[in-house]
């Protein structure tokens, strides 16, 4: 595990202490900042977790959050005081890909950072070789995604998705047509147990990928809603 990089921006002293302390005893190396600006100078393609405050004086964590996806998709876990959900969808719609309210137990903050890094290393390709012919690709209504890592083509342009945007448009595209409930599409992408509040959270992802592959986000082609069912990924022109 030493070769993982996880970036820490998080302004109380005592709170970054004991997350590098715990990382590190896992094998992992950190790299410390006490701000958003700091912490934006020390991201690098080497990063692999940004772990990120959110209420930090100067530029918050949302602002420093929305910086880190104009770069990069390195997966960004918030850490905050605020536990409402309204809350965890702002920071999801800033680019966040999970959340963390504080007070957090140790337990529970290593296994959501070990879930989002076995997320980013299976999907990005990080840590394994992958040879130019063994990359597979799925191509569907002019929409071709890369199986092993984040790499997404549309009319002969690469999109910017991020981790869980990319995981959710593989899932549906590895099953064209089939129809995925929200409680089977929360478990597979996220691998965590599906409660009905985990409803928003995949609202605020299918809408943000839609931004992106869809000519009119509002009526999709490609990424469709089945009415009290699911979604799906449709193949057929209307």
């Amino acid at each position: 595990m030493s070769n993982v990089e996880i970036l820490l921006i998080e302004d109380d002293m005592d709170i970054r202490e004991g997350v590098r302390i715990l990382l590190e005893g896992e094998g992992y190396h950190v790299t410390e900042a006490e701000n958003g600006l700091q912490g934006l100078s020390l991201l690098s393609d080497s990063t692999d977790l940004v772990i990120l405050d959110i209420m930090m004086p100067g530029m918050s964590g949302l602002r420093t959050c929305e910086e880190i996806r104009k770069t990069s998709n390195v997966p960004v876990l918030f850490l905050t005081a605020k536990s409402r959900e309204s809350d965890k969808l702002v920071g999801l719609m800033a680019g966040g890909d999970d959340y963390l309210a504080k007070p957090f137990s140790y337990v529970e903050l290593l296994g959501r950072v070990k879930a989002l890094l076995r997320r980013y290393t299976v999907y990005k390709g990080k840590g394994s070789e992958i040879s130019e012919a063994d990359e597979g690709y799925i191509e569907l209504a002019g929409v071709r995604i890369n199986r092993n890592y984040n790499e997404v083509i549309m009319n002969g342009k690469e999109l910017n998705l991020s981790d869980t945007e990319y995981r959710i448009l593989l899932l549906l595209m590895e099953s064209p047509g089939k129809i995925f409930s929200a409680e089977t599409l929360y478990e597979s992408v996220w691998n965590e147990k599906y409660f009905y509040s985990c409803n928003s959270t995949i609202t605020v992802h299918i809408r943000k990928l839609r931004v992106k592959v869809e000519e009119d986000p509002q009526k999709p082609k490609h990424v469709v809603t089945v009415w009290g069912r699911g979604y799906r990924f449709e193949t057929r022109s209307e």
